[in-house]
């Protein structure tokens, strides 16, 4: 069992850091949401600001754009030509998204300054990718209704999860201590 522990201590650590991390900063954000009457359709501020952002984004090419707050549920409605097409819900906001991201980004250790770097900079990246990609939701569903369970269930999620990939790719090939001993 120790030579076992010894070959894959490595793994061991990255699986460690990755559910502590991960299992951390996920209490704290169900903290942050506990601050919310779901009951009462309270909608958390950073769903708001999602909401608001790609508000921002979808007036860009409409000025008919709008979003109220949900009277019936916890979320935000977006109008699109002065039609409903969609709501934005927690869930929408990427958040946990972007604490997987984390999560995965200090598991795979790298130098402290550029772990918080490439935090910062991924976690802002996801988010303004995020927005474009609700608000192409958005459009989407104005134009194109029929195809909302495909567009909501997988097109669009694998867009987001893309990215997270893309910049999971690059932390372990360049900036991580795994891609160090590697180039040597």
């Amino acid at each position: 069992m120790k030579k076992y522990l010894i070959e894959y201590k490595p793994f061991l650590l990255f699986l460690a850091k990755f559910f502590v991390v991960y299992l951390f900063l996920t209490i704290a954000y169900q903290s942050y949401l506990s601050q919310f009457n779901e009951k009462n359709h309270e909608v958390d501020g950073f769903t708001i600001l999602v909401a608001s952002q790609t508000e921002f984004v979808l007036n860009l090419f409409d000025a008919s754009t709008y979003s109220m707050p949900n009277l019936k549920e916890a979320s935000v409605k977006i109008f699109f030509h002065k039609k409903w097409v969609g709501r934005i819900i927690e869930g929408c906001n990427a958040l946990s998204v972007i604490i997987l991201f984390i999560s995965f980004i200090i598991a795979f250790t790298g130098k402290f300054k550029k772990t918080i770097v490439f935090i910062l900079l991924g976690s802002s990246i996801i988010h303004f990718f995020n927005i474009t990609r609700i608000a192409l939701l958005c459009a989407a569903l104005y134009y194109y209704p029929q195809y909302q369970e495909v567009l909501h269930g997988v097109v669009f999620p694998l867009f987001i999860y893309g990215i997270v990939f893309l910049l999971w790719v690059i932390w372990v090939n360049k900036f991580s201590f795994y891609a160090k001993k590697n180039t040597e």
